[in-house]
């Protein structure tokens, strides 16, 4: 349920990467409801497709625009894009990732550089891309991280090297652009079901009641409540806050990486 009031981001036009599916769809149609014009970024034309069909038969305006984020000339493209046809930039959800469990010793350089690719320096490449677009005051950049990036975890090495590399990369920014206008923010998503990465990391029934007892909440989360936490982040009634990560882990950070991994094993 959308608990903040129609109208919200009237006005304003966001771009999300990786906005096809899951987390980051929730997000698009949630922005979308509240009044912004969304473009969603994605690699395959026909998931871009279903996840603007959703958008527009809800009653918002959506666009897809196809780009890889690690093609940093196509993304830039896209971008422009969608500024030219939407209206200039105010928000960008850097949110395309990539994850698939494998330990250390048996991961492929390849494997481990796809996952920096698309997480880190994909989202490199959606700031500095987007920077032209968004340089004004009350622009929001928001990057969506993962615990990760500060709870290690077997089998996730180069999910904690990328994601905590986003991380850092969010507060270089914010640092670097605030005095423009521009908040820089994260987003630190527990485990959410329904997603493609907690179907790969909790698979089975069996599994996933293992995550839900071990969380303080006792409930995996929804991509609903990560995207309620995305739209007052992009929002002025966030105008005060940059370059902070923002955990909606169910308290996960309270218990660990560890203890998640143990409750599965």
């Amino acid at each position: 349920m959308n608990v903040f009031k129609d109208g919200l981001l009237a006005g304003k036009v966001a771009f999300i990467t990786g906005g096809s599916s899951g987390i980051n769809l929730g997000i698009a149609q949630h922005l979308a409801a509240a009044g912004a014009k969304v473009a969603i970024n994605g690699r395959k034309v026909d998931k871009l497709e279903a996840a603007v069909k959703t958008i527009t038969d809800a009653g918002g305006t959506a666009k897809g625009y196809a780009a890889d984020v690690r093609d940093r000339e196509a993304l830039g493209n896209a971008i422009a894009s969608a500024a030219q046809e939407l209206g200039p930039l105010d928000i960008l959800i850097c949110g395309a990732a990539g994850n698939f469990p494998a330990p250390a010793l048996g991961m492929s350089s390849n494997g481990f550089r796809a996952v920096l690719e698309i997480d880190t320096l994909g989202t490199f490449h959606a700031c500095q891309a987007a920077f032209e677009h968004l340089n004004k005051p009350g622009a929001s950049i928001l990057n969506i991280s993962a615990p990760q990036a500060y709870q290690p975890m077997a089998m996730q090495a180069h999910v904690c090297a990328a994601k905590a590399g986003v991380d850092m990369l969010t507060r270089t920014l914010a640092i670097e652009w605030g005095g423009l206008g521009i908040r820089v923010n994260g987003i630190s998503p527990g485990p959410i079901e329904g997603t493609e990465g907690m179907e790969r990391l909790a698979p089975g029934d069996q599994a996933k009641e293992a995550v839900r007892r071990a969380l303080p909440l006792q409930r995996m989360g929804t991509p609903a409540d990560i995207a309620q936490l995305a739209l007052f982040l992009s929002s002025d009634a966030a105008s005060f806050i940059t370059g902070s990560v923002f955990n909606c882990d169910g308290g996960q950070s309270l218990i660990g990486g560890a203890a998640l991994l143990s409750a599965l094993s």
